[in-house]
């Protein structure tokens, strides 16, 4: 079976995530996309965000490594991966924690049919699928974490 790589953003903003209602997978998810050839997977989760939903993020990188010898740059750890079926071929994904740099710019795409910002005390509402609550829980203990750590990551 096909396989395709692909990264999706749980997009913080005052302590809620965003979900978009996908129009061809008619579900709620986090926004991301395709991962494109010759493309890391940073690059792709910052292009698909923006072409989604027209925000800038930062993605939360609980790795701070400074490159060295022949790395070029460090990329973003993801909190989550999984390998899930939609239809007729497999999604490899990649979800990483994102923070919401311009929320005010929020439209999106012909792509999606709606958006909404949901607390972690709205994760287990009906309209949510049952893996992507699991992925929201862990997303929002994940930022619990790093913003006691940190309060300037955040």
């Amino acid at each position: 079976m096909k396989t395709d790589l692909v990264v999706e953003g749980v997009i913080m903003n005052n302590n809620k995530t965003l979900l978009i209602h996908h129009r061809k997978l008619n579900i709620w998810v986090p926004a991301g996309g395709h991962i494109d050839e010759n493309e890391v997977p940073d690059d792709a989760l910052l292009r698909e965000i923006k072409e989604e939903t027209q925000l800038d993020v930062e993605i939360i990188n609980n790795c701070q490594l400074l490159p060295e010898g022949n790395t070029r740059r460090n990329l973003a750890v993801p909190f989550h991966s999984n390998l899930h079926s939609v239809g007729d071929h497999d999604h490899c994904c990649f979800f990483y924690l994102c923070k919401a740099l311009n929320p005010e710019n929020l439209k999106i795409n012909k792509e999606s049919i709606d958006y909404k910002w949901i607390s972690k005390e709205e994760v287990d509402n009906d309209f949510i699928p049952a893996e992507i609550k699991k992925i929201l829980k862990k997303a929002f203990e994940e930022y619990e974490k790093i913003k006691s750590n940190s309060s300037s990551i955040l």
